[in-house]
Parts: C-alpha cells; sequence; structure tokens
C-alpha cells in the first residue's frame, strides 16, 4: 500500500534528490524513488523531468516496480514521444519473459501508450502474445487489438490481427473468448458495413459454451454479441434461447437486461401457439420483478426498460401490478415511470385495484406526483371503457376536494373522455362549470372553454361563460386565444340570432389587435368562411371529431423495435436511438426485430419542417430533394383552354381579374396607368430593346443584372444574388452565393413554391465545394415547367426556399415574363392575320415605350432574340408597323403590335383581343388570346 505522506513530500528543488534516489544501487531506496513520482503525478505536479531516471527503472524483475514504472509511462509517453521509444526494447523484452503476468502487463501497457512511433514497434509482440500459451496473456493481447485499431486501423488490417482475433473466438478458455468478442464488437461499431463478426450457427455454439464459464463482463459481450445474430428458423431460436435463459438469474443486472435483450429478440420468431412460448413468458417476469428491490438508480433503469418491453409484451407482466404500486419513500422520478407502467398494463381485470391506488395518489402531497395521478385516471378512462364511468366518478369526487391543481388536471382529463365518449357524460358540465373561476392554468383554462364550445346548446348562458374570458383576451396564452376563437365561432354557428356581437368582437380582436400570426390566420379563415358560405362554415366548424386514440403517448412502432433491441444501454433509458446522443453517430446502426417489415429498409432522410411561424414555411412542402422527373413539359396543342387554369379558375377567374385591375370595360385602357409603367425599368420590355447598351452588343436572349434577393442579415449569413436567363431553350437561374458568416456552410438544397407558370429545378442544386467564411460562388440551376401551378400576386412572383448545414431560408423573387417565350413561339402568318381580323376594333388599348433610339428592324433583331417573333410588316405614313407573337411555355399564345416611327425615341404598343388581360410584367403589357 501507498503511504499518504508520499502525497506531500515532492516540493521546488526535490527533483534533483529523486532523481539521486531513481538511480541508487539499492531496489527499495529505488522502488520508494519511483512511488514518490507516481504520487506527485496523481495529484497533478509535473515530473516529466524525471522521464528518462523511471525509464531506467523498468530493467528489474520486481511486478511491483514494473507495474509503477508502466503507469508513469501510460501518462507521459504522449508528452515525451522520442523519449519514450527509450522503453521499447524493454516492452519487447518483457513481452518474452518467462511469467506471463509481465508478459501481460507489457502488451497492455504498449497499447495504452497511444504514441504512432511505438505502434509499428508493438506489432510483432503482439502477435506473439496472441497466440500465447497462458491464456491470461491471450485475453488481454485481444483487447489490445481494439486499442491498436483505434490508433491505426490500417496497420490493424494489413498485419492480419482481425484474422487472428475472429480465430480467438474458437479458443478453449471462456474468458479469451468473452474477450475476443467484445474487441470485434467495437472494431464493428466504427465499420459497421464491414462484417467482422461473422455469426454462423458454428460461431454461436462456441459463444453458448463459453457463456456458463466466464466472468460476468464477459457474458455480457457474449450476449451482446448474440442479439446480433438473426436465427434461420424457429427451432434455432429456441435453442438458442432455452440456453440463453439461465443468464436470468444472474446476480448482475447487467447480466439480466442482457438476456432479456436476447429473449425479447429471438421471441419475435417463435410461434405463439408454442408451448414454450408460454413458458418463456413466465420465465422473464420474476428476473424483471427483482431488480425492483434494487436502489432507486438501478429501479430507474430497471423501468424505463420494463416501459419499453410492456409496450411491446404487455402480456409478460400483467399479473404483477401490485410489484408497480408506488412506495412511500420511493423518489419521484421511480414513482412516475411507476405510475407511467400501471397504465399501460391496466385492463378490465384489474382496473378496480388501479384506480383505487389512483385516487389515493390524487391525495399526496407532491404536487407533480398529483397531477399525473389525475390524468392517470382519465388515461384509464380512455384505455380500459368498461372502467370509463367509474373513472369520471372518481374525478369528479376530486373536483369536488376544491384543490386548486386538482381540480384544473381533472378538467383537462375530461375534455378528453368527452372526445373518446360522445354525449354519454354531459351530465357532469355543471359540476365543471361551477369552477371556472379558479382556473389559472393555460391548459385547463382551454380545455373548459373547448367544453363550453362544443356543448353550447346545452348551456344556457354558453355566451356569458365565454364572455367573461375575452375581457382579458390579449392577456391570455395563444392556446386560449385559439380555443376562445374557435368556441365563440362554435357558439355564433349554433345561436347566431344572439352572439352575433361577441362573434364580431372576438374576430375583430384576432384579426386586427392581434401579433400572432396563427391566431390571425385562423380569424381570417373563419371570417371569410362566415361571411361568404355559412354553411360551409358550419360543416368545417362542426365537423364530427375523430375520436381520440387509446394511448397518445405509444412509442412509433419502429422506434420501439430498434430501442427494444438496445435494451440495457443508454438509449433504452432515453428512449431515443442512439444516434440521437452520440456524437457525429460514427458506426451507430439502426437495429430492427427479426421478421420486422422494416428490416432492410433504407433510412429515408428526415424532412426539413420550417418553423410554425413562417408563413413562407407553410406554403412550402420541403422535400428538399431532387425532382425525380426532368422532362419536357408536357406537348401542348393549339385547343388548350385548360392552360387558363393557371391564373386561377379558367375564364371566370380572368373576367374577374380584369375588372379587379382595370375597374372599366374591357374596351377601356386603365384609367390611370401605373407611374412605374410610364418610366424605364430594369427587367421590362425596354430592357428587351437594350436601351442604352449600344447596337454593338450580342445578339441573344435579354438577362436582367443580378439584384441580392437573400441579404445576409435575413439568412445568418448566406448572402444571395441572382437573376435569371434563357440559354438555349432551357430556363436557368443564376446565382452567387456569399458566406458572410464565420462557419463554414454545406449540404446545400433548393425548393420552390408552386408558381403561376409551375416553374420548378431540373436537378439539385450543384454546391460541390463547402462555402467558406468570406467565400462567393457561381452556380447555375436549370429549370423546368413541369412543376404544380398556383396563380400567385403578382403572376411573375417566385417563392423559394434554400436550405443548407444551418438552417432552411425563404425569399421571394420575380423572373421576367420573357424567359417564359418559346423557340417556337412564330404563328403562321395566315392563321395570324386571320386571328387579328376577327377582332373587334372597339377592344384596343395603346401604351407607350420611350426612350428607345433603334429603327424597326434593329427593335424587331433584338426583341427575336428573346423569342419574340415578327410575323408581318407594314409602313403606314412612315410608321412601321410591326405584328408579333409570342407563345408562352405553358401553350398560350400573345399577339401584340409594335409601332415605330422613323426619328421618334417612343414606341407605341397597341394590344387588341376579343378578351385579353392587363399584365403588367416588368412593364411588359401583353394581350393574351384564348386558342381557338
Amino acid at each position: 500500500m501507498m503511504n499518504d505522506s508520499l502525497f506531500s513530500l515532492v516540493c521546488a528543488g526535490e527533483i534533483f534528490e529523486l532523481k539521486a534516489e531513481l538511480n541508487s544501487d539499492k531496489k527499495e531506496k529505488k522502488k520508494e524513488a519511483v512511488k514518490k513520482v507516481i504520487a506527485s503525478m496523481t495529484v497533478g505536479k509535473d515530473v516529466s523531468a524525471l522521464f528518462p531516471d523511471v525509464v531506467n527503472c523498468m530493467q528489474t524483475d520486481n511486478l511491483e516496480l514494473k507495474k509503477l514504472v508502466y503507469l508513469y509511462l501510460m501518462n507521459y509517453a504522449k508528452s515525451q514521444p522520442d523519449m519514450a521509444i527509450m522503453a521499447v526494447n524493454t516492452f519487447v523484452k518483457d513481452c518474452e519473459d518467462p511469467n506471463p503476468l509481465i508478459r501481460a502487463l507489457a502488451v497492455r501497457t504498449m497499447g495504452c501508450i497511444r504514441v504512432d512511433k511505438i505502434t509499428e514497434y508493438l506489432c510483432e509482440p503482439l502477435r506473439k502474445c496472441l497466440k500465447d500459451e497462458d491464456p491470461y496473456v491471450r485475453k488481454t493481447a485481444a483487447v489490445c487489438v481494439a486499442k491498436l485499431h483505434d490508433i491505426n486501423a490500417q496497420l490493424v488490417e494489413d498485419q492480419g490481427f482481425l484474422d487472428t482475433l475472429k480465430d480467438l473466438i474458437s479458443d478453449s478458455n471462456p474468458m479469451v473468448v468473452a474477450n475476443a468478442v467484445a474487441a470485434l464488437s467495437e472494431i464493428a461499431e466504427s465499420h459497421p458495413n464491414s462484417n467482422l463478426l461473422d455469426l454462423n450457427p458454428q460461431t454461436i455454439n462456441k459463444l453458448l459454451t463459453a457463456l456458463n464459464e466466464c466472468t460476468e463482463w464477459g457474458q455480457i459481450f457474449i450476449l451482446d454479441c448474440l442479439a446480433n445474430y438473426t436465427p434461420r428458423d424457429d427451432r434455432e431460436s429456441q435453442s438458442i434461447c432455452e440456453r440463453v435463459t439461465p443468464r436470468l438469474s444472474h446476480a448482475n443486472s447487467a447480466v439480466v437486461l442482457s438476456a432479456v435483450k436476447v429473449l425479447m429478440k429471438f421471441m419475435e420468431m417463435l410461434p405463439k401457439d408454442l408451448d414454450y412460448y408460454g413458458t418463456l413468458l413466465k420465465k422473464l417476469a420474476p428476473p424483471l420483478v427483482t431488480l425492483l428491490s434494487a436502489e432507486p438508480e438501478l429501479q430507474y433503469v430497471a423501468l424505463r426498460n420494463i416501459n419499453l418491453i410492456v409496450q411491446r409484451r404487455p402480456e409478460i407482466l400483467k399479473h404483477e401490478m401490485k410489484v408497480f404500486f408506488v412506495k412511500y419513500n420511493d423518489p419521484i422520478y421511480v414513482k412516475l415511470e411507476k405510475l407511467d407502467i400501471m397504465i399501460r398494463l391496466a385492463s378490465q381485470a384489474n382496473i378496480a385495484q388501479v384506480l383505487a391506488e389512483l385516487k389515493e395518489y390524487a391525495t399526496e402531497v407532491d404536487v407533480d406526483f398529483v397531477r399525473k395521478a389525475v390524468r392517470a385516471i382519465g388515461r384509464c378512462a380512455i384505455k380500459v371503457e368498461q372502467s370509463a364511468e367509474r373513472c369520471v366518478s372518481t374525478l369528479l369526487d376530486l373536483i369536488q376536494t376544491k384543490v386548486n391543481y386538482v381540480v384544473q388536471e381533472a378538467i383537462v382529463v375530461i375534455k378528453d373522455i368527452f372526445r373518446k365518449y360522445p354525449n354519454k357524460y354531459e351530465s357532469v358540465i355543471a359540476t365543471l362549470c361551477e369552477n371556472l373561476d379558479s382556473l389559472d392554468e393555460p391548459e385547463a383554462r382551454a380545455a373548459m372553454i373547448w367544453i363550453v364550445g362544443e356543448y353550447a346548446e346545452r348551456i344556457d348562458n354558453a355566451d356569458e361563460l365565454l364572455e367573461s374570458f375575452l375581457e382579458g383576451f390579449h392577456d391570455e396564452s395563444t392556446q386560449v386565444q385559439l380555443q376562445l376563437l374557435t368556441a365563440i365561432v362554435k357558439l355564433f354557428l349554433k345561436k347566431p340570432t344572439e352572439t352575433q356581437e361577441l362573434v364580431q368582437q372576438v374576430l375583430s380582436l384576432a384579426t386586427q389587435d392581434s401579433d400572432n400570426p396563427d391566431l390571425r390566420d385562423r380569424g381570417y379563415i373563419y371570417w371569410r368562411l362566415l361571411s361568404t358560405d355559412p354553411v360551409a362554415a358550419k360543416e368545417v366548424v362542426l365537423a364530427e371529431k375523430p375520436l381520440i386514440s387509446e394511448e397518445t403517448d405509444l412509442i412509433e412502432p419502429t422506434l420501439l423495435e430498434e430501442l427494444i433491441c438496445h435494451i440495457g444501454t443508454l438509449a433504452s433509458v432515453y428512449h431515443k436511438p442512439p444516434s440521437a446522443f452520440v456524437e457525429g453517430s460514427r458506426g451507430v446502426q439502426h437495429k430492427r426485430l427479426p421478421g420486422s417489415s422494416a428490416a432492410g429498409v433504407s433510412e429515408a432522410p428526415p424532412a426539413v419542417i420550417p418553423s410554425q411561424g413562417d408563413l413562407l414555411g407553410d406554403l412550402l412542402n420541403l422535400d428538399l430533394t431532387p425532382p425525380t422527373t426532368t422532362g419536357p413539359p408536357p406537348p401542348s396543342s393549339g385547343m388548350q383552354m385548360g392552360a387558363m387554369d393557371l391564373l386561377g379558375g379558367g375564364l371566370d377567374s380572368l373576367v374577374g381579374y380584369l375588372h379587379s385591375t382595370m375597374g372599366a370595360g374591357f374596351g377601356a385602357p386603365p384609367a390611370a396607368m401605373p407611374a412605374s409603367f410610364t418610366a424605364p425599368v430594369s427587367g421590362g420590355l425596354d430592357d428587351l430593346f437594350d436601351l442604352g447598351g449600344g447596337v454593338g452588343m450580342p445578339m441573344g436572349a435579354y438577362s436582367p443584372p443580378k439584384t441580392v434577393w437573400l441579404p445576409a442579415m435575413k439568412a445568418k449569413g448566406l448572402e444571395i444574388s441572382g437573376t435569371f436567363a434563357r440559354r438555349a431553350g432551357v430556363i436557368q437561374m443564376e446565382m452567387t452565393l456569399t458566406n458572410k458568416a464565420m462557419s463554414v456552410m454545406t449540404d446545400f438544397a433548393i425548393q420552390f413554391n408552386r408558381n403561376s407558370f409551375g416553374l420548378a429545378p431540373a436537378g439539385p442544386l450543384q454546391v460541390l465545394t463547402p462555402l467558406s467564411p468570406n467565400q462567393s460562388i457561381e452556380v447555375t440551376l436549370p429549370l423546368n415547367t413541369v412543376g404544380p401551378v398556383m396563380k400567385m400576386e403578382p403572376l411573375n412572383n417566385l417563392q423559394v426556399a434554400v436550405k443548407n448545414n444551418i438552417d432552411v431560408f425563404y425569399f421571394s423573387c420575380q423572373y421576367p415574363i420573357s424567359m417564359l417565350f418559346v423557340e417556337d413561339g412564330k404563328m403562321e402568318r395566315q392563321v395570324f392575320l386571320a386571328t387579328w381580323k376577327d377582332i373587334p376594333n372597339d377592344n384596343e388599348s395603346q401604351f407607350q415605350i420611350k426612350d428607345c433610339h433603334l429603327n424597326s428592324d434593329a427593335a424587331s433583331n433584338k426583341l427575336q432574340g428573346s423569342n419574340i417573333f415578327t410575323i408581318a410588316k407594314r409602313t403606314v405614313e412612315g410608321q412601321d408597323m410591326l405584328y408579333q407573337s409570342m407563345k408562352l411555355t405553358n401553350g398560350i399564345w400573345v399577339l401584340a403590335e409594335l409601332r415605330v416611327q422613323a426619328g421618334n425615341p417612343n414606341y407605341t404598343v397597341i394590344c387588341t383581343c376579343v378578351l385579353y388581360m392587363y399584365l403588367q410584367f416588368n412593364n411588359i403589357n401583353i394581350i393574351i388570346i384564348p386558342a381557338a
């Protein structure tokens, strides 16, 4: 034993004395000096200066001294790698020592020294120790392989240590087998697809044989390995279960839980009508019950695992309800877990017993526990229908106690009971209303408001009750405000003559005086429903509600299967898969029970869910994956009246739009043209003529300059500038992504909302390299027009979502209409003339394009670069008239007449048709002619 006085010996100036003692010829003096060094190292003093002197002490036959020196080496080798090489020869020599303890000590220490320079010298001694005649040395060497693999995985594979490790599974010594399994399992976790543990019936038989003889931790390693094996059939599964079952009586709780995990997994393959299946169920209960007699911390771990087991197989513990009754001295965390399991085990056979317990718990002093107990009574009513009446009676008794928090919890659960059993227990409403003034918690107030609104026709003074809540509307929580709004609308639909002022008041408060977007949106929806179609409003608001489910807090089946496969680990305590809390999720595999439909199915990437308060997020269905089809849009025919639906709902919508936009008859132009139309604006028709750009510019489709779409301050440092272009018949979104944040940005993806012309990405957003801070990158995204269609305001508005590793960001931009003009938009001359002549002269609108210094031929050439084709040209009194046609991507034809007066920089655009639409797309005024 080391004397306590050793810890106070080393002080300033004594390093020299220690150095002298370490180099002493007397073994005892040398040993005491090393003890002093280790003591100083233990309390945090720096004794690295003594490294060469301590290493010299390795040359000894004294096992105690050698252990101390090795301990020192493990601590300081990383900071003194060059000096540590001095010890290599001694390590190699010790690996061949006659004493197996020294051989094992040497190879263990070499594995713990994480210095690359030493690693290569470790290979030969390790290879010898793996085949050593002594099992103690072999089991130590097996663990050393796993440590070496963590330092240099490639070296382990090249030296063939993994094959040697697999051979050790067949070793005659059970502890060697257990350590080999442990090492291979650890290596396999970091290489999930390596198939290192090639389990087969022969290997499984060897593991089961070793299981009976190795230590408790060895048994855990082997059981965990068995849990990863999938039996070939039910006979093999039963055989394994029979050999694992004795582990259930082990004193170590970890061994018991590991055995339960194996049995729970292999039971999936056993037929339920098999006699052994019933026997196994009976054998599983006693060990789980025994775990609950341990200290509270172990009880909690056991209860969390039992919670999972009960959800999967409640029949295992269906006769053990009393074990989960709460004791007065249980910690709160144990009480709450027991309560949860009691509800899961509740059935018609034991409900009377359970209710008596729960009623007793509701009178406890612990507020949290009492709340949970009251909720548990409600859950019993929902789960066991035959007990519902007794549960409601119990809740009413609790309400009569007038204890504030008990009353509020009871009202919350009674609301759920009303949902589960409509028109059955409404007689208790009067009792609930008596306690209205005592409610001060949002959930209880919301529940009471729901009850009043839902059963307003049975409550004579429902309007007065709801009006009392309305007085402090803005001080209420969002949950209460939303419920109050819905309840008053329900009341109005049931008693319209008496509550008109009340509903107007709440709609006004929700829409005009509230900043909450959820509340405001719901208010507007109700307002429009009530003002346009009260019958539809009644069908929507008073619709029959689905019954609530029996168990609302069950773990999702796929997740439950995975957690069952992780019984006895942290995952079973957290009730979360390892990937949710293991940092980096390196090597984490998603496990499934045998025969599961989910087995073998690859995990789908999680959908990005935008924040609830983001209105654009509500519009966008963010499946940020590349489109599955990138083919050309479907061919359009001349008789494509359906294309008009993009404007709302066909011609009826179009006429309504004309009235709202023009405010006059079809034949008259707008009474007052927008100021933006008369002035040249970037991106409009003036830009198609390239005003100010010079005649010598190259021909082709006009592309507006880039503008900032998403400022960095609104996107956590990501700035996006962009424009649209049409090149070789393909619409392109050209963007510059700039990282103005301090962190690297990766994993970019993009998604469009539904829009007027069905624009959608034709492929993923190609950002091939991480975007470093202060770096910019140019990205071109090809688009197609096969996406979903919805009328936007304005029609050329595009809502975009961009995702990266930081967040999802939203912005809107407007694309030039000229991007949608297709290359085959030149109408046949005869068709054009026939269509043009059929349009009455009365339907004519005239617009001016100013400051365009191009003649008619140059203008025609410029426009043709943007797929605006000149069909005919004539000159009348020195004025050139160009008759032009365009065709949109959705097959709609556009006709126009352009008048150019020589020497006059102002052009005149005349739009005439039977039915036309005044569209302002960046100053372009066009005519839409229904194809006929």
